[in-house]
């Protein structure tokens, strides 16, 4: 009979293919790895993995177990859970991944709201713009741009959202003001840097503009917006984020919109732990509250939710616990 800890070790190096990264992400030594493998492949009698220069890859009888070791690994959370639910205390750490601008401008500024919920759970965000793996465990919960095409997942649109485009009052007194498309001829851009979008929904200034001028580029949202209230140029950003900056003032509001959506994913056998769906419901009420800003503001024939100062405040009361 084998040791059941020793799938653990399995199905890390099953996700990464490596040992240095398995050792990693177990918090253990690789020789430890190594070894745990070793063992599990001599009880089973057969051999789990090819082994070459580039990594460990699996055999077909590797295949096999990934689904039983699956399986055993959520019904150990579920037990897990069950037990640290028993006085419903929502407990433990949960892992977050979401793009960038979400993480930092939704997430983190609801983070009092979400302790004094849960007091005894702990949250981990990995705020990037780069694709995550929920079978390879790299998250518990991820928020992305779109529906994840396979997988044992869980999705959900979250919500809509959009972009617009904005300038500095610096900016516009330099260049003169901008009453139409045409305008856009020959002014500075911010934007991302096209060899490092990981994700196709990210690239929306040529939406906008045809060959635009973008003498700043950076990997962050974040940056960007920083460069574009600096007075640097024009930008598309987050009306969720840039209606919050006060060096900020929407050009062609009526005539530019990038939209956009949200979707939550899960791993289909995280669904039921309660700490991640006490995560999962939380990032439900934040944008709830956040609708208005998160829309943006309507164009002519593109109708939006109300999003007056009043209902903004109403939904941002539910937060705060008003």
């Amino acid at each position: 009979m084998f040791d059941w800890n020793d799938l653990r070790f399995f199905l890390a190096v099953a996700r990464h293919g490596r040992l240095v990264d398995a050792a990693r992400r177990l918090g253990v030594d690789h020789t430890t790895v190594a070894r745990r493998i070793t063992a599990l492949e001599q009880a089973i009698g057969c051999l789990l993995f090819h082994r070459s220069p580039r990594g460990l890859t699996l055999t077909e009888s590797g295949q096999r177990l990934v689904g039983h070791a699956e399986r055993i690994e959520s019904e150990t959370a579920a037990i897990s859970a069950d037990l640290a639910g028993q006085d419903f205390q929502i407990s433990g750490t949960v892992r977050l991944a979401t793009p960038e601008a979400f993480g930092s401008f939704l997430v983190a500024p609801n983070m009092v709201r979400l302790r004094q919920m849960y007091p005894q759970l702990n949250l981990e965000l990995v705020a990037e713009n780069q694709a995550i793996s929920l079978s390879k465990r790299e998250a518990d919960i991820a928020v992305m741009l779109g529906r994840p095409p396979s997988g044992r997942l869980y999705a959900r649109k979250l919500t809509d959202y959009s972009l617009g485009l904005y300038a500095s009052a610096e900016y516009l007194s330099r260049h003169g003001p901008i009453r139409a498309i045409e305008d856009l001829k020959g002014k500075d851009f911010v934007s991302y840097i096209e060899d490092l979008i990981a994700l196709p929904q990210l690239k929306f200034v040529h939406d906008v503009v045809n060959d635009p001028a973008v003498p700043f580029r950076s990997s962050s949202i974040s940056a960007q917006q920083n460069a574009v209230g600096a007075g640097f140029g024009l930008g598309l950003l987050h009306h969720f984020s840039a209606c919050q900056d006060p060096r900020l003032i929407p050009v062609l509001a009526d005539q530019v919109r990038v939209e956009r959506a949200y979707w939550i994913v899960l791993h289909a056998d995280l669904r039921s732990i309660p700490r991640v769906r006490a995560v999962a419901e939380f990032l439900q009420l934040v944008v709830d509250a956040e609708k208005a800003a998160l829309l943006g503001p309507s164009m002519p024939d593109h109708p939006t939710a109300p999003d007056d100062a009043t209902a903004l405040a109403e939904r941002r009361a539910v937060l705060s616990g008003q």
